[in-house]
């Protein structure tokens, strides 16, 4: 998926200019009328991208209910979806150019509606795991450059900059209200039915396909296999690592290891294809811009605290509070609202102000919302107590979502912005499902040390018991509602029941702690490089950096 509760994933491909001289190609839309309807309608497939995670994400225990699977193996969807969109973005950039923008949309589209219906008919977590998250996400990957591209295309002047609005504004709606939106289905319908609502979205759009002209792409059409390869390998075998070790698979080591030589390689590989002078997937002299490296440094960031936020939460609100959707999306609600409120007045009030100390400034107010919520989880009862600090957190996000594309993107040559653009955009990406996989990861490790601690402490249980606790625990740690874990408890002396559900009562807030330590210790880095920011004089306001999807 792409970036769910933020517009701050920002995606370009190569934006074609058409070409004068190919009578098969059709000019950009010439009625207004015509170019209102396609504008609407791009608008429509921008707000399915966006909002599809966080239908997943507030539905989380409605999910695991109705499908009898895990918390963790929903969360590992939700991280392997964005993980493939990220890893494949750049070669779905390439693909279009070489299969057609338009052929490549409508592939997307396919893409997208083929995870949704597998949310609406799926009986079990692995149809999910391969039609949402895989399937979906190479959707995804095709569909947002190729997205770019037509909008460059097939309008001109002040008709190109109403879409870029539009669409964009599409994204940052579909960011606010879809927590709201999806808690509210699921709880008074069915998560199901919010995913079959995506696939009655996406076929209207497929309905008004002959809208949309082809953009032709006149640039090299080498593709650099090895590089794509080395690409996917690397962000893949970092997040696979992570997300293996989270279910307590093997050869962990080894996938990170892995990741981590691709990425090594796939640095090497980029200089040697430009000092060769051959097509290369990005170029790497991309990465001497200071602006870009910090900037894109950022994003990251930005997306990895946003993922841990994203997972954390729903998890803590649903399976500790025992929150259904629409509670959980109304908890939520202050973050994405106030990030959406935020970013608007930013975007609007703020253009004269340094850019750097704006993304500075939310970084440190991001840090202060989620270290604010760290020391409140073991004594939160309700919703509202999150309010605040996820008001400050979302303001910091807000303030991060309204600055940090045109910063990184701004001292870019315009012929180079989209490539750039792209590589911010794989790079954002890549932050959220780190962000996702790391926290739950980590989330569930330490609430395996946690309950193993208490309950070798208990003198309730039985040395046998804590022999069972603790392999049991070894084998398969899981955030669990104390209803669902006394379901399973049946049978077992009262005693042993009241213990062990006292057990899980003070290990989850604690393991949701130190997940939590994954987005404030993100925030924090993203606030000391704030200040590496600072030391450069401010980039001038790019239009071409501007004309970037966020998604």
């Amino acid at each position: 998926m792409k970036n769910s509760a933020t517009t701050g994933g920002d995606e370009l491909a190569e934006q074609a200019t058409p070409a004068g001289g190919t009578g098969a190609v059709a000019p950009p839309v010439a009625e207004s009328g015509g170019e209102t309807k396609l504008a609407v309608l791009l608008a429509m497939a921008m707000f399915v991208l966006v909002v599809d995670t966080s239908l997943m994400n507030v539905s989380i225990s409605a999910v695991v209910h109705d499908l009898h699977t895990t918390a963790s193996g929903v969360q590992s969807a939700i991280a392997l979806e964005a993980l493939v969109s990220a890893a494949f973005i750049l070669i779905g950039s390439k693909i279009g150019d070489l299969i057609g923008r338009k052929r490549a949309y409508v592939i997307g589209l396919l893409g997208y509606a083929a995870g949704a219906l597998s949310m609406v008919f799926s009986q079990s977590l692995t149809p999910i795991i391969i039609f949402w998250a895989v399937v979906g996400g190479l959707g995804a990957s095709l569909l947002l450059p190729a997205m770019q591209s037509l909008i460059h295309g097939n309008f001109e002047g002040p008709a190109q900059r109403r879409a870029y609005a539009l669409v964009g504004a599409s994204a940052a709606i579909a960011a606010a209200v879809g927590p709201l939106l999806g808690g509210f289905i699921t709880t008074y319908l069915s998560w199901r039915v919010a995913f079959g609502g995506e696939v009655v979205i996406i076929a209207i759009v497929l309905f008004g396909i002959k809208l949309v002209h082809e953009v032709p792409y006149t640039g090299e059409r080498g593709v650099d296999v090895v590089g794509a390869i080395l690409s996917a390998l690397g962000m893949g075998g970092i997040v696979l690592g992570i997300l293996v070790w989270q279910e307590g698979g093997g050869a962990v080591g080894a996938l990170l290891a892995v990741g981590a030589g691709a990425m090594g390689l796939l640095a090497w590989w980029l200089r040697k294809r430009k000092r060769e002078g051959k097509p290369a997937l990005i170029d790497a002299a991309l990465f001497k811009s200071k602006y870009f490296r910090f900037g894109i440094t950022g994003q990251t960031l930005q997306q990895i605290a946003l993922g841990g936020l994203m997972i954390a939460l729903p998890i803590f609100l649903q399976m500790v509070l025992e929150y259904n959707a629409l509670q959980s999306g109304l908890s939520i609600a202050p973050l994405s609202l106030s990030m959406f409120v935020v970013a608007l007045y930013a975007g609007r009030k703020l253009g004269g102000k340094s850019p750097s100390r704006i993304i500075r400034f939310g970084f440190g107010l991001l840090a202060i919302g989620v270290a604010a919520i760290i020391p409140l989880v073991p004594h939160i009862h309700s919703g509202w107590a999150l309010v605040a600090p996820l008001l400050v957190a979302g303001s910091g996000l807000g303030l991060l979502v309204s600055q940090l594309n045109n910063y990184t993107l701004s001292p870019i040559e315009e012929e180079r912005v989209s490539e750039a653009a792209g590589v911010n955009s794989a790079g954002g990406s890549f932050g959220l499902s780190f962000g996702l996989a790391f926290a739950g990861a980590i989330m569930l490790g330490s609430l395996s040390l946690v309950f193993t601690h208490h309950a070798n402490a208990s003198t309730v249980l039985s040395p046998t018991e804590k022999t069972q606790v603790s392999s049991g625990l070894e084998k398969n740690a899981e955030v669990m509602t104390n209803t669902h874990l006394e379901e399973l408890l049946k049978g077992q002396p009262q005693d042993v029941q009241e213990e062990i559900l006292h057990i899980n009562t003070v290990s989850r807030p604690r393991a949701l702690q130190f997940a939590l330590l994954v987005p404030f210790l993100a925030a924090l880095l993203g606030f000391v490089n704030g200040f590496r920011m600072t030391r450069l004089p401010d980039p001038e306001p790019s239009a071409a950096a501007e004309g970037v999807l966020g998604g």
